[in-house]
């Protein structure tokens, strides 16, 4: 069985080659520049990055528009995350907040230039 996120973005080839420059990730098919729909990859994580003329931003039935956003996310742990936070910070990259400590390690969350979130997640 394969899972996969999908994440619902206003431009996947802006989207696209923030997750492959920044994140680490690859493409898994090439569909052309200006195609409604891309497949990256990660370790297991197969992302989903689907923009406005894909079949998952159609409307539902009672009228409401899937749309990018929200707080449900992904997590990518990371070995040095004051690193990380400073690479991506360098590039530009937007941030939600700082880095939190809890129980379980450090934390912070960035966002995909359609505004999904991702975790960065560096265990204790």
């Amino acid at each position: 069985m394969t899972v996969s996120v999908r994440y619902l973005v206003d431009d996947v080839d802006v989207t696209s080659t923030f997750y492959l420059s920044h994140l680490g990730f690859t493409e898994v098919g090439d569909w052309g520049a200006g195609a409604p729909f891309r497949m990256l990859e990660r370790g297991d994580l197969t992302l989903w990055v689907s923009g406005p003329g894909s079949s998952a931003a159609r409307p539902m039935p009672d009228g409401s528009r899937p749309e990018p956003g929200g707080w449900n996310r992904f997590v990518i742990e990371v070995d040095d995350i004051e690193a990380e936070v400073e690479r991506l910070r360098a590039a530009g990259v937007r941030f939600r907040n700082d880095v939190v400590t809890g129980p379980g390690g450090k934390q912070v969350v960035i966002e995909d230039p359609a505004g999904n979130p991702v975790e960065l997640f560096e265990p204790a």
